[in-house]
Formats: structure tokens, C-alpha cells, sequence
């Protein structure tokens, strides 16, 4: 026993140190995990607490629990909130199928094919990328007051059908290159035209593509403020951003108590989204930069 305890040492030590290391890490992530997580556990909590409560006691636990937050902010901006969701969800899910047709098409294109100023149409659409959204709002806003689409959907959802988000291009050709040419070819010998290998070979094999853009742009609509604040106007074409902003008056008060509420049932659609496909995410975001 006395010959095997010096092997048997350091052995011990080097588990003993691998141990508190792990212990270390993982108490340092659910620390940052409590620091993430804060502000929506704050709102969940505040979501029940009274307006008088709310700013005064910071705890997370009610001293005093109302739940009638939630039924007086489902009805209290004059409109049912569901209202505001189904609009909502009619401006995403429209833009969804815009952005999924579309930047496929565009990048099956810029990934697949050779044409004249390739390279620089290219490279122009990038730039689109560091162009910022209030630069182009009033061109944009003067076209569509011409196109009498002022206070409708139109603004939301056309454009997304024309391959305007450049970031789900790139991101889709990135994918479209890590495919190998030799599908294509094969399918060519087959007799399969660009349409055909677009629709049954490229389209099914971009899944995990298709899926992060249906996730990203179902969020970033959904969560959108400022664009559905310039086009729309009527209170019953509101959507979710818009109808949150009823509760804030800064004449007669403001109903912090059931904003709160209606903001936490206003998660529940992305939430459900993300979980349903994070797998599918974290697959298209890892494999859309396998080849540049």
C-alpha cells in the first residue's frame, strides 16, 4: 500500500483541483445566468404587484399579489389585447414567408450562378448592412403615403417578399456553398433544370438555414416598435409594441401593473418559438459559416 500512495497523490490532487475548477465555472454561469434572468423574473414578479408597489419594494416576491393586473390589461387599452396579438402574428408570420421565399431565391442565385457584376452586386448588398434603418424611413415612408399603403399591413410584410434583409442572404449563401456542386450536377444529368435543383435539392438540404431565418425574423417583427409606430395608425390595426404604449400616459397616469402583465404574456409567442426550434438555431448558425 505504502509503494502506490505517491503515484496515488498527485492523481488525487490533479481530481481535486479538476473538481473546484468545474465547481468555479459552473458557480460563476448561474451567476451570470441570475444577472441575465433578473429583469424578466422582475417583471414577472411586478406584473402582480400593485402600481404603488412596483417601484417602491424591488424584491421579487409581492408583499401584496393582484392578480387582477392581468384581466384589467387584457381589456383595459380599449381593445381586447388579443386584438393586438392576432395583428401581430398576421405582420410576422407575413413577413416570415417573405424573407423565407425571397432571400432563398436571392442567395441560390448569388451562390450558384454566374452573371455580370456578380462580385459587385454582391458587395453592394452587404453594405446594405451598415446603412441604418432611420437613413432610408423617409424615402420609405414617401413611397408607400404614394401607394395610399399608409395605416395597412403593406409596409410591413411587401417588402420582405423582395429580399431586403441582407443579413439572411449572406446567411443563406454561406449554407448554399458548404453544398456540394456534385448534387447539382448530378441532378443536371438527370435533366433537372435551376428551378428543380432549387426547389428539391437545395430547399430541403438548407433547412437549419430556413429555420434560423424563420426564427430571426419572427422575433425582430414581432418585437418591432418603430416601423409599426410610422405606418400605422388606427387603434384596432395596433399591434403588440403599439398596444403596450397605451399604457403609458403621461396626462392622466400610467398603468404600470397591467403593461407589465400584458408584457409578460407578449413573450409567450417568441418564447414558444425559440424553444420549439433552438436546436435547429444553434445547427444553422453553426454550419452557415463552414465555407466563405
Amino acid at each position: 500500500m505504502s509503494a502506490i500512495t505517491p503515484n496515488a497523490s498527485p492523481l488525487h490532487k490533479l481530481r481535486t483541483a479538476t473538481g473546484a475548477r468545474r465547481i468555479f465555472i459552473h458557480t460563476v454561469l448561474i451567476g451570470v445566468a441570475v444577472v441575465m434572468l433578473y429583469p424578466l423574473l422582475w417583471m414577472l414578479s411586478s406584473s402582480l404587484k400593485p402600481d404603488t408597489e412596483i417601484f417602491t419594494h424591488p424584491g421579487l416576491i409581492p408583499n401584496e399579489v393582484r392578480p387582477e393586473n392581468y384581466s384589467e390589461g387584457w381589456s383595459g387599452s380599449g381593445n381586447s389585447f388579443s386584438l393586438y396579438i392576432t395583428n401581430s402574428l398576421i405582420v410576422t408570420i407575413g413577413a416570415v414567408i417573405g424573407n423565407v421565399i425571397s432571400c432563398s431565391l436571392a442567395a441560390y442565385a448569388f451562390a450558384r450562378f454566374e452573371f455580370r457584376g456578380k462580385k459587385i452586386w454582391f458587395g453592394l448588398m452587404l453594405g446594405t448592412l451598415m446603412l441604418p434603418t432611420q437613413a432610408v424611413l423617409i424615402p420609405q415612408y414617401t413611397i408607400f403615403y404614394n401607394l395610399t399603403w399608409i395605416n395597412t399591413y403593406l409596409p410591413l410584410i411587401v417588402p420582405k417578399f423582395f429580399a431586403v434583409d441582407a443579413f439572411f442572404i449572406f446567411l443563406m449563401v454561406q449554407f448554399i456553398r458548404s453544398i456540394p456542386r456534385e448534387l447539382d450536377h448530378a441532378a443536371m444529368m438527370d435533366g433537372a433544370n435551376p428551378w428543380q435543383i432549387y426547389w428539391k435539392i437545395i430547399l430541403p438540404l438548407m433547412k437549419p438555414a430556413l429555420i434560423t431565418t424563420t426564427i430571426f425574423t419572427f422575433i425582430w417583427t414581432y418585437d418591432d416598435f418603430l416601423h409599426q409606430l410610422v405606418y400605422l395608425q388606427q387603434n384596432d390595426k395596433f399591434t403588440v409594441p403599439l398596444g403596450l404604449r397605451l399604457f403609458m400616459d403621461q396626462t392622466s397616469g400610467s398603468s404600470y401593473g397591467p403593461m407589465l402583465a400584458m408584457s409578460t404574456l407578449a413573450l409567450l409567442p417568441t418564447l414558444i418559438c425559440f424553444l420549439i426550434f433552438q436546436k435547429r438555431l444553434v445547427e444553422g448558425l453553426a454550419t452557415s459559416g463552414m465555407k466563405g
